[in-house]
């Protein structure tokens, strides 16, 4: 992965995990000491909702308002309040895809740093291609297609973000990455018939790769657990950060990681993975698609 700025994009990944746990674990102590958020939002003159986005992990961390809420919740030793605020300075580092905030909504970046600290991505597409998975030229299209008065200049920019997210797959600490796409995906065609050649031959090369797991879901299954649409799971070598299920919507995205709702999504992928051809007759159903083009 190349370096933007002084941070990789490993690192800037890394941040948006670190600002999750530091969340989590200043709420843990709020609610251990009994602290309504009101009462935390005034001792460091902020409002109950700031309060609510730090522990959701959603802005960045000043140094003096962790110190000042460390105060309130009656932790006094060194060790781990310098544990604490360097988990906060850590949280803060800028990733790589602030330099896109021009063609990136802000539902999104939280996302995009997910994505490049997981150590397992696994998705279920059916409208096209996944955004890892796509060569320039089917990028292109796609955005052209869901944004058809968009100039090109942002399109452009649009699709350089797109290959930028792809190096998470090439990285020195590349996840493991098991994409399931429904058949509908590669037959409905965005750009020229070259085009879509191409992203088939892509994708029966990419999926050779050691880290990359590709399955069809053929039409021949007919109905199948991927019933609800398409959906993202993200899980973490860290062991206090629990899995989130990834569900995009048109304005906005849902981040679920409620033990009880990721396990239905990890049911529903487990089916679809037990029941979708397996790599090697996967590529077979690419190779076939690509004769039919």
């Amino acid at each position: 992965m190349g370096r933007v700025g002084d941070v990789t994009a490993a690192e800037s990944g890394g941040s948006v995990v670190r600002r999750i746990l530091l969340g989590s674990q200043l709420r843990r102590l709020r609610e251990t000491r009994g602290i309504t958020r009101e009462a935390a939002g005034y001792s460091i003159r902020a409002s109950e909702s700031k309060i609510s986005r730090m522990e959701l992990g959603r802005v960045s961390f000043k140094a003096r308002d962790i110190e000042d809420l460390l105060t309130l919740y009656g932790v006094a030793d060194e060790g781990e309040r310098a544990a604490l605020l360097g988990l906060a300075r850590e949280a803060n580092v800028a990733g790589w895809w602030h330099s896109f905030g021009d063609v990136l909504p802000g539902w999104f970046q939280t996302y995009i740093g997910l994505e490049g600290a997981a150590s397992l991505i696994r998705i279920y597409e059916v409208q096209f291609v996944h955004g890892l998975l796509q060569t320039e030229a089917y990028a292109h299209a796609v955005v052209t297609r869901g944004q058809p008065e968009a100039p090109r200049a942002e399109v452009d920019r649009r699709v350089a973000l797109r290959l930028e997210r792809q190096k998470v797959l090439v990285s020195e600490r590349a996840p493991r990455f098991h994409a399931i796409l429904d058949e509908a995906a590669l037959r409905r065609p965005y750009g020229e018939r070259s085009v879509m050649q191409g992203q088939l031959r892509h994708l029966i090369e990419i999926s050779e790769q050691p880290n990359i797991t590709l399955q069809v879901m053929p039409f021949s299954f007919g109905g199948h657990a991927g019933e609800s649409g398409a959906f993202t799971m993200l899980s973490f070598p860290e062991s206090d950060l629990s899995d989130v299920v990834f569900l995009e919507q048109l304005t906005s995205a849902l981040y679920l990681d409620k033990r009880e709702e990721v396990a239905q999504y990890e049911r529903v992928m487990g089916r679809l993975q037990k029941d979708s051809p397996g790599p090697e007759e996967s590529r077979d159903v690419l190779r076939g698609l690509l004769q039919l083009i």
